[in-house]
């Protein structure tokens, strides 16, 4: 019986992290590591290049997130399985970990050989997400705040900031489109999730995609 050998990408900002990733995975016969990156933008060049049936992205990066990087790639090349890694259990990341479209999303504690074993679960069409993960995010999803009320309370630059946030950019990315510091928008974000009632920036992302579909969207003028 003829095995097929699952290619897998690695993106870590960390060279002896991803070395020692590649390592391990490679001790198994049927996985063959084709490519790695540090950054998003090597990520946006290099997976489509090597074609990896899985992904596995770090979630926090120097120039941006990995979440970043699976959703794109998952809108691009759907057949491309992602896979999360990181550092923290983090809410936040793992809710925008399934609205990206990952597979799974892991720590780096986990054991060599459970991680040989998820990225055989995920090539072969698994699902690693938390149930009441997703639970909770299609509860987002189905309930958001009321777009009017919710939208009346915003200004005009934290409606331009809603607005940037449907689109998927990162503070960076925004504080350069709006020509002020990252530092600004990170307080602009604060006032705005505490208007909207909300935890975090991936709920801020629900209700902006949502009320992206249903209305004419935020204002984008000043």
């Amino acid at each position: 019986m003829v095995t097929m050998t699952i290619r897998v990408f690695l993106l870590d900002d960390h060279e002896m992290v991803r070395e020692g990733i590649c390592n391990f995975l490679e001790s198994d016969d049927e996985i063959e590591v084709v490519g790695q990156a540090a950054t998003v933008a090597e990520a946006f060049t290099r997976i489509p290049l090597a074609k990896p049936d899985v992904a596995i992205l770090d979630v926090r990066l120097e120039d941006g997130s990995g979440i970043e990087v699976c959703r794109e790639i998952r809108s691009a090349h759907p057949e491309i399985v992602c896979l999360m890694l990181t550092s923290f259990a983090d809410d936040e990341a793992l809710y925008a970990s399934v609205m990206a479209g990952a597979a799974g999303y892991v720590l780096k504690q986990i054991r060599a050989r459970d991680l040989i074993d998820d990225v055989k679960k995920v090539a072969s069409g698994a699902s690693l997400m938390d149930p009441r993960a997703i639970a909770r995010v299609v509860e987002r999803i189905a309930n958001p705040p009321k777009a009017s009320a919710a939208l009346s309370l915003l200004s005009p630059q934290e409606r331009r900031l809603l607005d940037f946030i449907a689109q998927g950019l990162t503070n960076r990315q925004i504080a350069e489109a709006m020509f002020l510091s990252e530092k600004t928008i990170k307080n602009y974000m604060t006032g705005l999730l505490t208007k909207l009632d909300m935890n975090n920036r991936t709920e801020a992302a629900i209700f902006a995609t949502r009320l992206k579909g249903d209305t004419p969207g935020p204002a984008t003028s000043d």
